[in-house]
C-alpha cells in the first residue's frame, strides 16, 4: 500500500509540473491578429473551393468519357 501512495505523489508532482510548463509555454504564443485570421480563412475557403470545382470538372469528364465507351 506505500508503494501505491507514493506512485500517486510522484504522478501528481509530474502532473503539476507539466502543467505548470503547459501554462508557461502557453504565454509564449503569439496569437495572429483579427485581420489576418480573417484573410487567411477567406485564402481557405477560396482555394478548398477551386480544388472542389476542378474534381468535379475532372469527374464530369471522366463520366462522359466512360459513358461514351459504355463502360459504365
Amino acid at each position: 500500500m506505500a508503494n501505491q501512495t507514493k506512485e500517486n505523489i510522484n504522478f501528481k508532482e509530474a502532473a503539476m509540473a507539466y502543467f505548470k510548463s503547459v501554462k508557461l509555454e502557453w504565454g509564449k504564443i503569439t496569437w495572429p491578429g483579427k485581420q489576418q485570421v480573417i484573410v487567411e480563412t477567406i485564402y481557405v475557403i477560396i482555394i478548398t473551393a477551386v480544388f472542389t470545382i476542378g474534381v468535379l470538372a475532372l469527374d464530369t469528364i471522366f463520366d462522359v468519357i466512360f459513358k461514351a465507351l459504355h463502360l459504365k
